[in-house]
């Protein structure tokens, strides 16, 4: 998705849990589901 919005040089980072805390927590790590950060450069 990234790439076809014209970013180039794409790096995902390391998982991290972004629900610690929330009420949706439980449902979260049921279901394994992290949050990633995204690195990228839009030439021009």
């Amino acid at each position: 998705m990234l790439s076809q919005a014209g970013f180039v040089d794409i790096e995902i980072g390391e998982a991290h849990d972004t629900f610690g805390g929330a009420g949706g927590e439980p449902n979260a790590r049921r279901f394994e589901v992290f949050g990633y950060d995204f690195i990228a450069r839009k030439p021009g």
